[in-house]
């Protein structure tokens, strides 16, 4: 029996999971896309009801593909882990995401700031955060009783939802964790990790260089006559 190929049912809607355009348009732009991601996937690795993603299509109404908006980082909370193409939130128990970030290159508009500023508003963003890497500018904006509301910038910001703490300057935005671990590239965290091996590798040489002064000790005895295992 030859197997017929399937075929799309005309009526069948489709929801791309591209648009062939690349996650980010520079190098900092994409460093700073994959500290948040990486760095909130980290915060809620065990947390199997929390899914973190970034540059994913969000579809929130059925049967519209042209309403769709791809934040640099979205974070659900409330829907499981797991691989997913785009996020149609009528699958997802009609959940939002609940925060979003988006991190400015000198290709972003301020026309299409503006459209996704209203996108999710409209359709129930609670935090929304911009940062732009190139003159450390950030913004935040959080769900008020209106929609959402330009947030007054302090020296620290505490999500209300995620409870990180964006600390902002004219030089730099720093984000911590709620246990005051500060968000860090792969690469710092590789060089912390290579520390504290060296450290460990330097204790455990002492540790050994310490056993073989307390042998050679214990040999200068016995061959005094002394038995070191009966001295106090």
């Amino acid at each position: 029996m030859v197997s017929q190929p399937a075929t799309l049912n005309p009526t069948e809607i489709i929801y791309p999971e591209s648009d062939g355009k690349p996650m980010a348009n520079n190098t900092e732009q994409f460093n700073w896309i994959v500290v948040i991601e990486q760095n909130l996937e980290w915060l809620f690795a065990d947390n199997s009801n929390v899914f973190v993603a970034g540059d994913l299509f969000w579809y929130p109404v059925e049967g519209k593909p042209n309403i769709v908006n791809a934040p640099d980082v979205l974070v659900v909370l409330g829907r499981p882990k797991g691989k997913r193409g785009s996020y149609l939130q009528w699958k997802e128990d009609g959940i939002p995401p609940q925060v979003v970030f988006e991190i400015l290159s000198p290709g972003n508009t301020k026309s299409e700031m503006e459209r996704k500023l209203v996108f999710y508003e409209r359709y129930g963003v609670e935090e929304y955060y911009i940062y732009n890497p190139d003159n450390y500018q950030f913004q935040a904006w959080w769900r008020g009783d209106g929609g959402l509301d330009l947030v007054e910038i302090a020296e620290n910001l505490v999500s209300p939802r995620l409870e990180i703490r964006f600390e902002p300057s004219e030089t730099e935005l720093k984000i911590y964790r709620p246990d005051g671990v500060k968000f860090l590239s792969y690469v710092e965290i590789n060089q912390q990790l290579e520390q504290e091996q060296k450290r460990a590798e330097q204790a455990e040489a002492l540790l050994i260089e310490e056993q073989q002064r307390n042998q050679r000790l214990a040999e200068q005895l016995r061959q005094m006559g002394i038995n070191p295992d009966e001295l106090d």
